[in-house]
């Protein structure tokens, strides 16, 4: 069964750092690849960052360049977004989804479908 569970968020001052877990469980070895997204209060869902388990590849968006690192933990199968330096900007609930097909990750797979989401967690960023 294909489930994706995060954790991680939470309360954190302007300036601070947070890291968000994704546990990814029964996807098939290199033929998926794990996708942060956030929705914030008032706005459009918008895409953070991607990490392919078919390559390795990465990608950030604008809003998480410089600042977020994606990566990858093979033996607990679990993916991580640590954020830094959060801006008010950066609350939003964030979600990890997963695309279950060979790709690399490039800006265009943030418009295609996902095959599985997680549920979510929230991130407040507030002095």
């Amino acid at each position: 069964q294909l489930q994706l569970v995060e954790s991680g968020g939470g309360l954190v001052a302007p300036g601070g750092s947070l890291t968000l877990s994704c546990a990814a469980s029964g996807f098939r070895k290199g033929y998926y690849s794990i996708l942060w997204f956030r929705l914030a209060p008032g706005k459009e869902r918008e895409g953070v960052s991607c990490i392919s388990d078919y390559d390795d590849s990465t990608y950030y968006l604008d809003s998480a360049k410089g600042r977020f690192t994606i990566s990858a933990d093979n033996a607990k199968n679990t993916i991580y977004l640590q954020m830094t330096s959060l801006k008010p900007d950066d609350t939003a609930i964030y979600y990890c989804a997963a695309y279950t097909v060979q790709a690399e990750c490039n800006p265009w797979l943030f418009g295609y479908g996902m095959d599985l989401w997680g549920k979510g967690t929230l991130v407040t960023v507030s002095s």
